[in-house]
């Protein structure tokens, strides 16, 4: 027959198991796209930055998640920026990376 824990050993065991269950779970926040929550990514944009800076752009188009296009750039740096979809200078943007993909 198992002996009955001590409530020290009963404790230690019940802040493993919860640290164990928030470990797991910030890992998984973490590395979940950002795609899958069901809410928009932008929520103030910018009108517009240099061609120079931008290292990659993704458009998402409206969906379930969010009633919006959204226009999301990865600069050189590695920071994300949201750019404004119907601003002239993002629209010159897209089509820019656009042909620059074709071209490729």
């Amino acid at each position: 027959m198992a002996r009955a824990a001590t409530p020290a050993a009963a404790r230690l065991l019940s802040a493993a198991l919860l640290l164990l269950v928030l470990v797991a779970a910030g890992r998984r926040a973490a590395g979940a796209p950002v795609v899958t929550e069901l809410r928009c990514q932008c929520l103030q944009t910018v009108q517009g930055i240099h061609l120079k800076n931008i290292q990659s752009v993704k458009v998402t188009p409206p969906g379930p998640h969010c009633g919006q296009t959204e226009v999301v750039a990865t600069l050189k740096t590695g920071q994300e920026v949201c750019l404004n979809p119907e601003a002239p200078m993002v629209k010159k943007i897209i089509n820019k990376m656009l042909n620059k993909d074709r071209s490729n």
